[in-house]
């Protein structure tokens, strides 16, 4: 009896694992895109303190801006009409881990398709062509990113963004300091604590379009910033719906009229240059 009752609890536990490592296997099978589908949901991974991208609402507690309303009609190309949207709020720093470890679908956070980020996650087309610059005080005679190449000037930038590398290919002698936001950074330029702050033009725009007395733009990109929508590595099904979509969006005008609702008439910005797919040669 004794003997029996072991064997019985050997195979219960044999057969217990079994089901545990088949549970495992299909968890770690199932992809995005079957995923989306079957919640009839997409998660995206957002800024909160991108103005004119991705911006909360303190009051309402929900984010406007051209990447919330682009995430948008992609849910709504993809899953059809009563497709849902889910955004998670990110950081720069955090963007590509929460797509590797699955807290969102896909992340729309301003980020710069690059070489190196390509290896880890994939990437959509370009959905926005954008190109670094600074922003200075108004009665600033620093004028380009080369007049920074002095230690005692002293820039702003994003933690985990590529502006020290960019930064100093242009002006080596500069100091880089970095802060963990957007806002971060442009209290530190408002406080006299940064002489200049270094991000993409689009975001700068945003950031000083109630201060254009106080603050201005520098002309010049010195940088090309493609954006894509990152999306988990080797989930290339779900990569070529997003694609899809942002074509069919082009071509049906939505795209154009989105572009055209936030960036319309912000000072210094090219709308048809900032359109582009590729960036010019």
């Amino acid at each position: 009896m004794a003997r029996k009752l072991r064997e019985l609890t050997a195979f219960m536990a044999v057969l217990l694992l079994s089901l545990v490592f088949t549970a495992c296997s299909h968890s770690q099978s199932s992809s995005t895109y079957d995923r989306v589908k079957q919640t009839n949901t997409i998660t995206w991974g957002m800024r909160a303190d991108t103005r004119l991208f991705s911006m909360m609402d303190v009051d309402s507690g929900k984010a406007t801006g051209f990447e919330v309303d682009l995430a948008r009609a992609i849910t709504k190309q993809i899953l059809g009409p009563k497709g849902k949207m889910k955004i998670e709020y990110i950081s720069e720093k955090s963007r590509i881990m929460d797509l590797k470890i699955g807290n969102v679908d896909a992340v729309m956070a301003t980020m710069t398709n690059t070489p190196d980020r390509r290896k880890i996650i994939n990437f959509s087309d370009t959905y926005f062509m954008a190109g670094e610059t600074l922003i200075v005080p108004k009665k600033s005679k620093l004028n380009s990113i080369k007049d920074f190449n002095n230690s005692k000037y002293s820039i702003a930038a994003v933690k985990g963004s590529t502006a020290d590398s960019d930064v100093h290919k242009y002006a080596p002698k500069s100091r880089v300091i970095f802060y963990d936001d957007y806002g971060s950074c442009y209290n530190a330029l408002k406080s006299g604590k940064a002489n200049a702050m270094v991000s993409d033009n689009a975001v700068l725009a945003g950031l000083i379009s109630d201060d254009k007395d106080k603050f201005k733009m520098l002309p010049d990109t010195f940088t090309v910033e493609p954006y894509g929508i990152g999306i988990k590595k080797g989930e290339d099904k779900f990569t070529a719906e997003v694609n899809q979509a942002l074509k069919v969006l082009r071509k049906n005008g939505t795209y154009a009229r989105l572009m055209k609702k936030w960036f319309n008439g912000v000072p210094g910005f090219n709308i048809k240059s900032s359109s582009r797919l590729k960036a010019s040669k």
